[in-house]
């Protein structure tokens, strides 16, 4: 649950679309969606992926931290 609302917090943040996330995730606009509504599970590569893009880490992505710097 908080994995999602993360996922999608962080990209309305970046004043990013679901289609422009899921371009460079080189994934379909749908699929990105699933994952944002949490229908389907976010695989590790993505989330590496992710937490790349938006320059975070994993921890704050799932929610197991309120850091958003990565860790160094």
């Amino acid at each position: 649950m908080i994995m999602r609302l993360k996922i999608r917090d962080v990209r309305e943040d970046h004043d990013l679309t679901q289609q422009q996330v899921a371009q460079y995730l080189m994934c379909d606009q749908s699929l990105y969606s699933k994952y944002e509504r949490g229908e389907r599970d976010v695989p590790l590569n993505i989330m590496i992926k992710l937490a790349q893009f938006y320059k975070t880490s994993i921890d704050y992505l799932v929610g197991l931290t309120e850091n958003k710097k990565p860790y160094r």
